[in-house]
């Protein structure tokens, strides 16, 4: 999860797009301009072969704050971890 936010911040969409699960990934990926602020790690869950990561992302657009309350669901094959989905919360 680190590292996908961390992709965001910088813009690696080739990384992004490559850590996303096939059988969810999109065909193409395009990014707002938005100023990421922080990541907080609510809550993890794992097994041997899937995750769930909970977190609450902080980020400026136009200067206004907001914040993304997301629990996403990740899978691992042969030894990576992919992202599947996400559920975002209602605040």
């Amino acid at each position: 999860m680190r590292s996908r936010y961390s992709a965001y911040v910088v813009g690696q969409l080739d990384y992004l797009l490559r850590t996303w699960h096939t059988s969810s990934a999109p065909g193409d990926l395009e990014l707002s301009p938005t100023q990421w602020q922080s990541l907080e790690i609510v809550q993890t869950e794992s097994t041997q072969e899937a995750g769930v990561v909970e977190f609450i992302a902080r980020y400026k657009i136009n200067g206004k704050a907001h914040r993304m309350h997301e629990t996403s669901r990740f899978v691992r094959e042969q030894g990576a971890w992919y992202y599947v989905d996400g559920i975002v919360a209602e605040d």
